[in-house]
């Protein structure tokens, strides 16, 4: 049903020197609001750009998350429209498994517990895709630099999080 975008996730994993940078941007952007699957890939891009593994790494991190953030804010504004739109949520609503109640109640839930912060914590959990939960809170949010704050945040807490989980688990093994 849906195009496999396999090729994409090969050429962030094989991604080398600057032109690789922008490879994860793109990426990046592409997962935040349209393409299935997780970030988390672009930690296995090799980069090799001379600055060590802690370069690379930050430098993974800080392009995947400025990706991230802006795609972020383009389902926002996709978002912001959406819920504009009477048929398309209605269509969401009388679909089989109403996907807007219960992302909506989930969100709102977050929202007003921890607002933009929740926002950014939900984010940071490692290989859930997070494409629901932007465009669920897209739909109830409305501050566009406090969203795009809250993206980069969950961005970079995401491979963070994935890094040390992952160390975490080598070094035991």
């Amino acid at each position: 049903m849906w195009p496999d975008f396999g090729w994409l996730s090969a050429a962030v994993e094989t991604a080398t020197g600057w032109p690789g940078v922008g490879i994860i941007v793109v990426y990046s952007f592409l997962i935040a609001f349209a393409l299935p699957g997780v970030s988390e890939v672009v930690l296995l891009a090799p980069l090799n750009l001379g600055l060590g593994e802690a370069g690379r790494l930050t430098v993974i991190i800080l392009s995947s998350a400025i990706g991230k953030a802006a795609g972020s804010v383009f389902a926002f504004h996709i978002g912001q429209e959406v819920k504009e739109s009477g048929p398309v949520i209605r269509f969401l609503r009388n679909s089989r498994f109403d996907v807007v109640e219960w992302s909506e109640r989930r969100t709102v839930e977050i929202a007003q517990r921890w607002g933009y912060a929740g926002l950014a914590v939900a984010l940071s959990v490692p290989f859930f895709p997070d494409t629901l939960s932007i465009y669920a809170f897209a739909v109830l949010e409305e501050d566009y630099p406090k969203f795009a704050a809250a993206t980069f945040a969950g961005s970079v807490g995401r491979l963070l999080v994935t890094l040390v989980g992952v160390g975490t688990v080598l070094s035991i093994v």
